[in-house]
């Protein structure tokens, strides 16, 4: 019988001996991150950048579709910090997002702020504002012609000074189409024999020019820069342009007894009320005698007062429409 060496016998048994088993770990199951990125007023945020950052773990990014949608896909288990950036908007971050093994992680809709922008600008006074508006306001005409100075279409308008108020009111006195209308006027009472006391022919009309000029120019200047510089009130009709019309026309025909002061506050509108009565005394001095005394001061103040009224309807509902706005 042949002999078996030793040699022999551990061969044999490494050879039928079972292979070592791996102790290697196995992998992490990988997760997705999804999420939508809006902005505080609800809009979807498009092309938003996503990075997601933890220790010791690699970094992974995405941008949002159109809808503001993202989806980090293949993440690997562990606790993360995301960072969110989109132009025009303040940037977003959290921290401790914890991703578990094969879970996917729905975030809660994110919301990104507008950025606060600052710029380093020289700021105007109140008088060089208004000095800028008031050169749009001084060229303002109903049908390129007409003039309508007294208006101004500024949401928060610097209040006028001294200075400009004057201005205003001379520059509305003095225009051509203010002594057109004055004399349409005149030649309309000429026809009709109003104020007989003047008489007719060229010297009838003559006096009914100068009567109707001296009351434009008082009423202007009285109830224009003289009584609002006294008072501290703005002698400007403030353009509404929204609401209801029953509410627009209202805050329309209370701008004869309603006005506001150079502070921005709402009052009794003093300036106006005693601009027609002063314009309407002083007319007592070159109206004929048998149509002066208390009748006429009256008469005109009311007149002068109602048509306040009806003009500034047609300003809000019509004139502001048709009338030019440009710088000169």
């Amino acid at each position: 019988m042949p002999q078996i060496s030793a040699q022999q016998i551990v061969n044999a048994v490494l050879i039928d001996a079972p292979a070592p088993q791996s102790t290697a770990l196995p992998s992490p199951t990988p997760s997705q991150l999804i999420g939508t990125v809006t902005s505080a007023e609800g809009g979807d945020i498009a092309g938003a950048q996503i990075i997601l950052t933890g220790p010791a773990l690699p970094s992974y990014s995405a941008v949002t579709d159109s809808d503001g949608f993202f989806k980090l896909p293949a993440i690997a288990p562990g606790t993360y910090t995301i960072t969110i950036t989109a132009t025009g908007f303040s940037p977003w971050t959290h921290a401790g997002v914890v991703v578990q093994p094969g879970k996917d992680v729905d975030l809660p809709s994110i919301q990104l702020k507008i950025a606060t922008v600052y710029t380093s600008v020289d700021a105007l006074s109140q008088h060089e504002v208004a000095v800028e508006q008031l050169k749009v306001e001084e060229h303002q005409r109903v049908l390129g012609v007409i003039p309508n100075f007294f208006v101004t279409f500024e949401k928060n308008p610097a209040p006028l000074s001294t200075g400009q108020k004057y201005h205003l009111a001379w520059r509305t006195a003095i225009d051509p189409v203010t002594f057109g209308f004055t004399a349409i006027a005149a030649g309309v009472e000429q026809a009709n024999n109003t104020f007989s006391g003047f008489g007719t022919g060229p010297a009838g009309y003559g006096k009914r020019f100068g009567a109707a000029t001296g009351d434009t120019f008082s009423a202007t200047f009285f109830g224009g820069a003289v009584y609002p510089s006294l008072f501290h009130q703005d002698p400007r009709y403030f353009y509404k342009g929204t609401g209801t019309i029953k509410k627009r026309a209202m805050y329309a025909i209370a701008s004869a007894v309603l006005c506001k002061s150079d502070s921005g506050k709402w009052q009794p509108n003093y300036s106006f009320i005693a601009g027609n009565f002063t314009a309407a005394g002083l007319s007592n001095a070159y109206y004929p005698a048998s149509n002066r005394g208390a009748g006429l001061t009256l008469t005109n103040a009311a007149l002068a007062t109602a048509s306040a009224s009806i003009g500034a309807l047609f300003e809000e509902f019509l004139l502001a429409r048709i009338t030019t706005k440009h710088k000169p």
